[in-house]
């Protein structure tokens, strides 16, 4: 298995993983106020993190100024504006207008590889942007509203998009060379320290607390967080941003397949044809590293004992 595919494996696992937590803010912004739960997800997240670089000996890594800076942006970006946006979105509208909303996040990915990143796209990568594109369009124009539509809900859910394009693709701007587990680690901590303030004024918001939300804070915290960000930046660390860009469209797909799933909510031919879409985008980047892999181990001489 070729080092880019390995790369576009974990994407792939990683933002099955986001789209889930449209399913898991939704039962939280029954129970929780935004901020406390985001603070909450760190809260139990860190630990974790710090205990997975003592067993593995993982080195904190020397930042300077630049890159401190990159880092908190990250975190008050993607760590906390996604999940605090995104839980105060679905407090006003369904989780299949916030799975179709997040379709938007690979253009805006892109967009940001492009302004930021100053990258320039080949013809395929082009292809697949376009397809995946096409195919979220497809999702959030279907016709018929659902049920549970607030344009204030739905421009809340779109800043949280925005969050998370700059949260995927901001680390490809530090400098300094940072392990995966320990930038995890780092976005836990940062996370959690940036939404602790504003957090302590939603204590008011917490008298009467969900079970259900409870366990969705826990699994929030346990598997998108911990699991998602050792994938993402696995994963983004052996391709290019505009490639990870790419992958980000598999978060809407998965949101509307745990919405039919967990909240039985039907799926419409739209629906299915922009889950076509975006799965043959991503496929269009991986079946050809499947094969020139495949094409480079035949090339190889074979070693005899």
């Amino acid at each position: 298995m070729s080092e880019k595919f390995q790369g576009y494996l974990y994407l792939s696992l990683a933002m099955i993983l986001v789209g889930s937590t449209v399913i898991a803010s939704k039962i939280i912004a029954a129970g929780f106020a935004p901020f406390t739960a985001t603070a909450m997800r760190f809260a139990i997240a860190f630990p974790l993190f710090l205990l997975l670089m003592r067993l593995t000996k993982t080195q904190w890594p020397k930042l300077g100024s630049h890159d401190w800076m990159i880092l908190i942006a990250q975190a008050g970006a993607g760590s906390v504006g996604y999940t605090t946006l995104l839980i105060a979105g679905l407090s006003l509208t369904s989780a299949a207008n916030a799975g179709v909303v997040i379709g938007t996040l690979p253009v805006v990915s892109a967009a940001i590889a492009f302004l930021l990143l100053g990258e320039r796209p080949d013809r395929r990568m082009l292809a697949a942007i376009a397809l995946a594109a096409f195919g979220v369009l497809t999702i959030i124009f279907k016709p018929g509203d659902g049920g549970g539509h607030s344009a204030l809900g739905i421009a809340l859910i779109f800043g949280a998009v925005i969050c998370e394009g700059l949260f995927i693709l901001l680390n490809k701007r530090v400098k300094a060379e940072v392990s995966p587990l320990a930038l995890s680690t780092l976005m836990a901590g940062l996370g959690f320290a940036v939404s602790l303030i504003p957090a302590l004024f939603e204590t008011h918001a917490t008298e009467e607390i969900d079970q259900g939300a409870i366990v969705a804070v826990v699994y929030y915290a346990l598997i998108p967080t911990v699991a998602g960000f050792l994938l993402w930046y696995a994963g983004s660390a052996k391709v290019s941003g505009t490639e990870a860009s790419v992958f980000t469209a598999l978060a809407p797909v998965s949101a509307v397949l745990f919405a039919f799933l967990l909240l039985d909510e039907p799926i419409g031919d739209h629906q299915l044809l922009g889950i076509g879409c975006v799965l043959a985008a991503v496929l269009g980047l991986t079946v050809p590293q499947i094969r020139a892999g495949r094409r480079t181990a035949r090339a190889l001489p074979t070693r005899r004992a």
